[in-house]
């Protein structure tokens, strides 16, 4: 038989003639004694030695015969060699990526701060990060002052900025779509994780808008901090990432530090007055909030691979999800209309009352004062803050995005203590606003600098 001729023509002949094997060996003659102290180390020329390698070598080219097919082995019958194409393959492309990733790792440009060396793209995080701290909080000074001329209709307002963005962002989209920065094969993905994103931010609007009726001011702030711990568990669950014992005890010291700000406030009201189930809406409405933005990360994440690692543009998420969740909040105006004390016959007498006190031209609506131009104001710091949040996203995790957002609260607690227009006279300082956010900072730090769990390589 051919094949088992060419498995033994695979094996060397083992000869015992101490010339001969010193000869094949090394190609020259060498002396006899030479030969002796060689064979006297006992590890080498052994007759047992050689029958257990020749049997190896049958064992290894069975397997490969089992794993690559007899005529793979054989040369298709044409040449007879052993030429394992797939096998090749595989191995040439891991090498090929292997020192595509070698060399990507040694071109990453570093900066060295205080002895350590950063490299650029984290300063470039550490920009973005920064950026939505400071955003977040302008954008709660904003909101607070842009509700003194808009007292009357802050449902008004949070409907202008759910209808208003998602023209302003396909504006946008289009723009760079016709740049060439949005490519057809991001506008092509599969709309499934934008419709679960519009879903849940509707949800998570009117599950929140009901409870917010009826729980206590100061307690809304202290509810919604589950939102972060919703989000590590989501993200574990459906990313499948894993978070050290360091990292979990950071979120949770941010989560305390913002409840002791806000818990030191006072006037916080008795939430046994009105029973646990509508805490359990806000905590669920933070429920809704975290799964959306776990979609929004899965979303970056997924076109990475569709895009053969290409990068999603920002706007298209944003459009998407802001197209959807319009969708779904109209579905639910009654419902939000409703937990306002608005009828669907006072609707649109309402909507039209609000646009103009939001216009406010010639300052003709009498207690609209300060509009137009805050509450333009206050729609362009909250539509460049959801930009800095959702790219501090991209380029990190929805964690990180969290985390900054949730700096922001003592940081606008304490400029609300500042003289500002339109706010009247500062309130005090809250007791524990220094001590709740050094707690803040010790869990920000403990996160950041916890070693990182390494994902799993599939």
């Amino acid at each position: 038989m051919p094949g088992l001729a060419l498995l033994h023509g695979c094996v060397p002949r083992l000869s015992y003639n101490p010339d001969s094997i010193i000869r094949s060996r090394s190609g020259y003659p060498q002396q006899r004694s030479n030969f002796q102290r060689l064979a006297s180390q006992g590890f080498r020329f052994h007759p047992l030695k050689a029958a257990q390698e020749k049997s190896s070598l049958i064992r290894r080219v069975a397997v490969r015969v089992r794993e690559d097919g007899l005529l793979d082995y054989l040369g298709g019958g044409k040449s007879g060699g052993y030429r394992p194409k797939s096998r090749t393959t595989l191995e040439r492309s891991r090498i090929i990526q292997s020192r595509a990733s070698s060399r990507n790792f040694v071109q990453q440009e570093t900066v060295t701060i205080a002895g350590r060396a950063v490299t650029t793209e984290s300063l470039k995080v550490l920009g973005v990060a920064v950026s939505t701290v400071f955003l977040a909080t302008l954008n709660k000074v904003m909101f607070k002052m842009a509700l003194v001329p808009m007292k009357e209709y802050p449902f008004f307002l949070a409907q202008l900025t759910t209808f208003g963005y998602v023209l302003v962002y396909f504006s946008i989209l289009y723009f760079r779509y016709k740049a060439g920065v949005v490519t057809k094969e991001m506008l092509n993905l599969p709309k499934g994780q934008f419709v679960a994103v519009g879903a849940l931010e509707a949800l998570g609007i009117a599950t929140s808008t009901a409870a917010a009726a009826v729980l206590p001011a100061a307690s809304i702030p202290v509810l919604v901090q589950t939102f972060l711990v919703w989000q590590l568990v989501l993200s574990a669950l459906l990313l499948g990432k894993k978070y050290s014992k360091l990292q979990i005890f950071g979120c949770l010291m941010v989560v305390t530090g913002v409840i002791l700000v806000v818990a030191s406030g006072g006037g916080a009201g008795s939430v046994q007055e009105i029973g646990f189930l509508w805490p359990l809406v806000m905590v669920v409405s933070s429920l809704f909030q975290a799964g959306a933005s776990i979609f929004k990360e899965s979303a970056f994440t997924n076109a990475r691979r569709q895009l053969k690692g290409g990068s999603l543009d920002i706007f298209v998420v944003n459009s998407y999800g802001s197209g959807f969740q319009a969708l779904f909040v109209l579905l639910l105006l009654p419902f939000l209309a409703k937990s306002r004390g608005i009828s669907m016959g006072q609707l649109v007498p309402f909507f039209k009352a609000g646009a103009a006190c939001f216009v406010n031209a010639g300052s003709l609506v009498p207690g609209c004062e300060g509009a137009p131009l805050i509450p333009i104001l206050y729609v362009l710091v909250n539509m460049t803050f959801n930009i800095a949040a959702l790219s501090l996203m991209k380029s990190s995790s929805a964690i990180v995005s969290s985390l900054a957002v949730t700096t922001s609260v003592p940081l606008a607690i304490y400029a609300f203590t500042l003289p500002l227009p339109y706010l009247g006279t500062p309130p005090p300082m809250p007791p524990g606003l220094f001590f709740g956010s050094a707690v803040l900072v010790i869990g920000l730090a403990a996160y950041n600098l916890a070693p990182k769990v390494p994902a799993k390589v599939e």
